[in-house]
């Protein structure tokens, strides 16, 4: 059995907890971080979630998965799964993303967790993509803190 492998970076925001939210569900905003690419979703509990975006001049889907829980302003559960990728496209396949947000005095903090990489398809290359070298999710949560609190 392979030891549990996730990616997990934690960032604190001087806003409260429904901003930050808001950042992290609304298309227009994950634009801004997430490399042009907008969420497409319900989010409801087994609902799709779609990450789309332009490449070359074309309308493509980046990622895709699943919403697994959702508890606005707290907690955001999904799956992610490239489908631009040679791997097959099944359940197992699929990582977790999870969004804890804890608010105190106006202050968010935001814990990111994804994985487990030890039990999908070229985990160890996935995540080291991921990691990367160390960053992991660090830069997209710049990019969030940055929209946020400018």
């Amino acid at each position: 059995m392979s030891t549990p492998k996730f990616i997990t970076n934690t960032t604190t925001f001087n806003a409260v907890a429904t901003i930050v939210w808001d950042a992290l569900v609304n298309p227009e905003k994950t634009k801004i971080y997430m490399f042009g690419c907008v969420t497409v979703s319900d989010w409801k509990p087994g609902s799709e979630l779609i990450w789309r975006g332009h490449y070359e001049g074309k309308d493509m889907v980046f990622v895709k998965g699943h919403i697994v829980e959702i508890v606005p302003y707290q907690k955001l559960v999904y799956t992610v799964f490239d489908p631009n990728s040679t791997m097959e496209d099944i359940p197992a396949n699929y990582l977790t993303v999870s969004y804890i947000l804890k608010e105190e005095q106006g202050v968010t903090t935001l814990t990111v967790t994804q994985g487990d990489y030890s039990t999908v398809a070229d985990g160890e290359r996935r995540y080291q993509e991921s990691y990367n070298g160390g960053e992991g999710w660090n830069p997209i949560l710049e990019a969030i803190k940055k929209m946020i609190e400018n």
